[in-house]
């Protein structure tokens, strides 16, 4: 004749279905933020508190003129203090084209068009020999992947800012602390790196 089969009241068995459907488009939100082409392909795109950039550019001690590379730039605010406040020249290198759009709309707005642009490509392929200062807020699997790009292309005395992630294989000249309702380190890299 069949097994039992437990039944909810309608009320229960409404709200039951109502909390899973909500949990599961919550779950969702983050993905359909991004554009699914680019989503797993480096790192989610994620931004730097106001505070996390300042103590990241301030750590690299930019000196007037120098070039400022961030790798997975986002909507550019890394690049838009940079050349605020130090004077830098700035390049954001992105993969989502949707991003890059946003990036440019707020440089443009900032006003510092001059100074600073954001080309549309993989980080990975990106040619760096210009850098002075090099910004990533990538994952510690993605930084190991993307070290030999550095060690090849970063000139002596260059550096290198990791925000919350070591690069695996080298030892940081200095790691601080930047404060908030979040904690986040912050890892300068002087090249060449000291290996570990």
């Amino acid at each position: 004749m069949g097994g039992a089969r437990i039944q909810f009241p309608p009320s229960e068995s409404s709200a039951i279905h109502w909390h899973v459907a909500l949990l599961l488009a919550l779950a969702a939100l983050p993905a359909l933020a991004q554009d699914p082409r680019y989503v797993n392909k480096l790192a989610p795109y994620v931004n730097s508190p106001a505070r996390v950039v300042d103590r990241m550019l301030e750590l690299a001690s930019i000196r007037p003129g120098e070039t400022v590379y961030d790798l997975g730039c986002g909507d550019g605010r890394i690049l838009i203090a940079a050349v605020q406040k130090f004077q830098a020249k700035a390049v954001g290198i992105e993969i989502s084209p949707k991003i890059v759009a946003e990036a440019r709309t707020r440089i443009k707005k900032a006003g510092v068009s001059d100074k600073a642009q954001v080309i549309q490509g993989d980080l990975l392929q990106a040619d760096l020999t210009g850098a002075d200062v090099v910004t990533i807020y990538l994952a510690t699997s993605l930084n190991q992947e993307l070290r030999p790009r550095l060690e090849k292309f970063l000139k002596p005395g260059a550096r290198v800012v990791s925000h919350d992630y070591a690069v695996p294989g080298w030892k940081p000249t200095q790691v601080v602390q930047a404060e908030g309702r979040q904690k986040h380190s912050i890892y300068l890299y002087e090249m060449p790196p000291v290996k570990q």
